[in-house]
């Protein structure tokens, strides 16, 4: 069982339209709404596997209800820890050559009472749980070291910890020692405050962060392909992309894939790379099925192309 934490969860309107021109009227050729938040993506991208997942998110008013209800809907079990604040609702609009504009809401503050029940219902179901993901920015009135909290408490639970965050929420939760950290290509290079033009240089970022605590790195660098370190040595993986619909969700989906096939090795990479391409060549934040992956598509070496330049920020 895969359990995701999800501290500022969303509801993830997503509009196709067939321009996008600023005072207009515009009308979407197609919508619809999806249970988001980066935890909770994990969760889907985990469930349309086949696989169990526990979505743990603080949820609050009719958005946090409808939330509760299309996580059902796709066999997840959520949750969901009541707040006094409303969920927030997350715009997305795409536009036919796939540019996309996202407008993300604050989300509601949580006092400490709630951030504490939160904590409480990660240690309550980790102890089933093969990994925990804690994914996402934090809402307000959580401290950076929130996180570094949830993961002490979930080692000693005896339970694995994948991190997917970034600024100060990352860094200060390093010394606890994740097991897994999946930043991109600017996270990583704000978590070691310098540019990274390279793989190269992304594999020293990443072997810095390591030996500041995290255990592994699985580093998303967009379209050059994704690369992780760990104890063992680093290796590197790239899959085609025939067309990008939506890029929402797909690291995301990458993550889900790297844990639901062990967490550690080419293998792992191999299976985060397959999942990351199949996500973004669906619409909005859909994630992909087995029936999407095309595992034979994708190339894993252990011999890093580190002169390759970095072209694209990650998705």
């Amino acid at each position: 069982m895969i359990l995701t934490v999800t501290p500022n969860p969303s509801l993830d309107r997503t509009y196709e339209l067939p321009g996008l021109t600023r005072g207009s009227v515009l009308r979407a050729t197609a919508d619809r709404v999806d249970p988001g938040g980066k935890g909770v993506n994990v969760s889907r991208a985990v469930a349309a596997a086949g696989r169990r997942t526990v979505a743990v998110a603080p949820l609050g008013g009719p958005e946090g209800a409808l939330l509760t209800r299309l996580l059902g809907d796709l066999g997840i079990e959520a949750v969901g820890v009541p707040v006094a604040g409303n969920t927030r609702v997350n715009v997305t609009l795409v536009e036919p050559d796939g540019t996309l504009t996202k407008v993300n809401a604050a989300g509601p503050e949580l006092s400490p009472a709630e951030a504490e029940d939160v904590l409480e219902a990660v240690r309550v179901h980790s102890a089933a749980a093969d990994w925990v993901a804690c994914c996402g920015s934090l809402p307000r009135g959580l401290p950076p070291r929130w996180y570094a909290e949830l993961v002490e408490r979930s080692h000693r639970a005896g339970a694995r910890i994948a991190l997917d965050t970034s600024g100060a929420a990352l860094t200060a939760a390093l010394d606890r020692g994740p097991d897994v950290i999946k930043p991109n290509a600017q996270e990583l290079a704000e978590a070691v405050g310098r540019p990274l033009a390279t793989v190269g240089d992304a594999l020293k970022a990443a072997e810095e962060l390591r030996e500041r605590g995290a255990g592994s790195v699985l580093a998303s660098l967009g379209a050059d392909g994704q690369l992780l370190v760990e104890a063992s040595g680093s290796c590197f993986a790239t899959a085609p992309v025939a067309v990008v619909r939506s890029n929402v969700g797909a690291g995301d989906a990458s993550l889900a894939g790297f844990l639901a096939a062990g967490g550690r090795g080419p293998e792992a990479l191999a299976s985060a790379v397959a999942h990351g391409a199949a996500a973004v060549q669906l619409a909005g934040s859909l994630m992909p099925t087995p029936a999407d992956l095309d595992l034979p598509s994708v190339v894993t070496t252990s011999d890093v192309p580190l002169d390759r330049a970095l072209t694209e920020p990650a998705p």
